[in-house]
């Protein structure tokens, strides 16, 4: 009789409840929460949740709610995934694994409503009538009549009156001069083409004021603008090819929600910034502007 550990190999296995909750305790520590996720991308873009909230419109009680994993503030499922997606574009992150991730932890979407079955009206079929016959010869009677009537009275004179060509009008003879000659006839000039403005005569600024213009060259962008004394110009979706004008005596202030997309002129010189599509930028402009070692156009 041998005297040893008693305790099977199966005992001393973990259980599958032991491995499942420790799976779930490195996945929960791998993968940050979406309210950690989207605040780092936050701070790696360089924006605080003012600008945030500014750009993206939501709320900024709502965007340190949503940060804190908090999304009771939301109204529901249908408005935090809206802001999720909003905010995760903000600050150039992918929404698609966020909004995953909150369905999983909030039950996944609601299926969708079956449609109702479509009630197939019974066609009415309309009762054939038949043809009034009496009506129809009373009618070739009257043309028959109508015919031989306009055929004897007035047969003999449509040969002799021709009807003249639309265009073929005699011409009228040109007025004489008082020495017995025809006059001259006036030449007929073309109108000249109007020269289309040129990008320079577009974008050219008086020299005692700063003017900033702004394109909406390849898509849409929001923008903001304010003067030198904080005084806001405008704010707001410009769509593409629209522009918007914007002067000042000392200084222009902006801030673009894609750059990326925007054409800019400053006091009559193109911008030639190499901003990336999404990208947020915040840009101030004086009279001085733009100055020798920023890129311009041509």
């Amino acid at each position: 009789m041998s005297i040893g550990n008693s305790n099977s190999p199966e005992e001393e296995r973990p259980s599958t409840d032991d491995r499942s909750e420790d799976r779930l305790v490195e996945r929960s520590v791998e993968e940050p929460s979406i309210g950690t996720a989207l605040k780092k991308a936050r701070i790696a873009a360089g924006l605080t949740v003012d600008e945030v909230s500014f750009v993206t419109r939501v709320r900024i009680p709502i965007v340190h709610a949503i940060e804190e994993d908090d999304f009771t503030r939301c109204g529901g499922d249908v408005y935090a995934r809206g802001h999720i997606r909003t905010l995760a574009r903000a600050v150039h992150l992918d929404p698609a694994p966020l909004v995953e991730s909150y369905d999983a932890a909030h039950g996944g979407r609601p299926a969708p409503t079956p449609a109702a079955p479509m009630f197939d009206a019974e066609r009415i079929r309309p009762e054939r009538q038949r043809p009034n016959w009496t009506a129809a010869m009373v009618a070739a009677i009257v043309a028959v009549v109508g015919f031989v009537g306009f055929t004897a009275f007035g047969g003999g004179d449509a040969k002799e009156k021709r009807p003249v060509a639309e265009g073929s009008a005699s011409p009228k003879p040109a007025p004489k001069q008082s020495g017995g000659q025809p006059a001259a006839q006036p030449t007929q000039v073309p109108p000249a083409a109007k020269p289309e403005p040129s990008d320079s005569a577009i974008a050219a600024a008086p020299k005692d004021l700063v003017t900033v213009v702004l394109t909406a060259d390849t898509g849409e962008s929001w923008i903001s603008a304010k003067d030198s004394t904080g005084r806001l110009l405008f704010d707001g979706t410009l769509v593409q090819g629209q522009s918007k004008t914007f002067t000042d005596k000392e200084s222009v202030d902006l801030v673009l929600g894609d750059a990326g997309a925007v054409k800019l002129f400053v006091n009559g010189k193109e911008i030639k910034d190499d901003f990336q599509p999404g990208q947020v930028e915040r840009l101030t402009y004086t009279k001085e502007d733009p100055s020798q070692d920023q890129p311009q156009a041509g």
